[in-house]
């Protein structure tokens, strides 16, 4: 997944494909020079239950929000939403309408995008759809997630900004023709870079985040849209990340432990790529890091879009290899394929 930055300054995600083969070559499929935009509908079917919470969470959840759902099966649409609200609100006054629109909006607030499947994935563009990304969606940190009883999803957190605030989304998909965009909800969900760990660990989701803008923070749930509370497990120590220091995507497992992709921000804005490497069973405790940046960028990479800037949305391991797709200055996208063992002998 990339950003895609057009007229205005206004992200969208984008996509690529490629193959990389046995001995960490990359090949990129040449993509298409057109555009698809996907078909906007409501998310389908809703789940009661997690309405439910989402409603309670927003200080919504009211006796004419219960007399709503009460008129809702488990699964419900947005036309059966819409006909209990009309069954239960006549509309008849200000404040009334105020409570129907609350609950309509909640909904609307997610929504699905469907591409037709025969158009090639780098075709696909996922544009802002909400009026929390009037202003563009950038920074999708994709993961497989993988269920405990096999069941596979891809995840992405993502940024929406809308020009004054920025708030932090989730994507979901089983196939990348079918997209539903979600809210988040949550004290804890706020500033940029959540990135989901790709399993549950100890029964519960687990969450990297940034609240305060510079350290690392370990979030826990029993359900991925919503997040409460978090805790600081990685700080600022090298003069490269003094600034600032950040996840750079979903954390990746080994034997060693669960790797984290950083990005430090040091003196004259320089974002470098650096790496954590997290306890597997209790990922609050850090036990490697790599004390010099892992890329830091090159004389030919400082120049462009937003200058002196490498970063990266995550990376995948394939056979002995970490393969790293990162941004050049948000002017062009490169690759480094790094040695697993190298790099997680140099953290421990």
């Amino acid at each position: 997944s990339l950003r895609a930055t057009g007229e205005g300054h206004i992200s969208s995600i984008v996509f690529r494909s490629g193959v990389v083969d046995r001995n960490g070559d990359i090949r990129i499929d040449k993509p298409t020079r057109f555009v698809s935009e996907g078909r906007l509908s409501p998310a389908c079917p809703f789940h009661k239950d997690l309405f439910d919470r989402k409603l309670q969470e927003l200080g919504l959840g009211d006796d004419f929000a219960r007399r709503v759902l009460d008129r809702l099966p488990e699964r419900f649409t947005d036309d059966q939403l819409a006909q209990a609200v009309d069954a239960e609100q006549p509309w008849t006054d200000d404040e009334s309408e105020r409570r129907a629109e609350a609950v309509l909006t909640v909904a609307h607030s997610n929504c699905r995008l469907t591409f037709d499947p025969e158009t090639p994935i780098s075709e696909r563009v996922l544009f802002p759809v909400f009026p929390s990304q009037r202003n563009g969606i950038e920074d999708a940190r994709f993961v497989l997630f993988r269920e405990d009883d096999g069941a596979r999803r891809y995840y992405a957190t993502f940024t929406a900004y809308d020009g004054r605030v920025i708030v932090p989304q989730l994507l979901e998909t089983d196939d990348f023709v079918r997209f539903d965009l979600c809210t988040l909800n949550g004290p804890a969900v706020r500033d940029k870079g959540m990135a989901l760990f790709p399993r549950r660990i100890g029964g519960l989701y687990a969450m990297l985040s940034r609240q305060d803008g510079e350290t690392i923070r370990l979030m826990w749930s029993d359900n991925p849209h919503f997040w409460y509370e978090s805790v600081p497990i990685v700080v600022p120590q090298e003069p490269w990340e003094v600034v600032q220091l950040g996840n750079c995507g979903s954390p990746l497992e080994t034997e060693e432990g669960w790797l984290v992709l950083t990005h430090g921000v040091g003196p004259m804005r320089r974002y470098c790529i650096g790496a954590v490497l997290l306890d597997r069973e209790d990922p609050s405790k850090v036990v490697g890091r790599l004390r010099e940046p892992l890329l830091a960028p090159e004389p030919d990479e400082r120049e462009g879009y937003v200058p002196n800037v490498l970063y990266t949305c995550g990376g995948l391991l394939h056979g002995p290899w970490l393969i790293l797709p990162y941004a050049v200055s948000d002017t062009a996208t490169r690759f480094a394929r790094v040695p697993l063992r190298r790099l997680l002998e140099a953290m421990l």
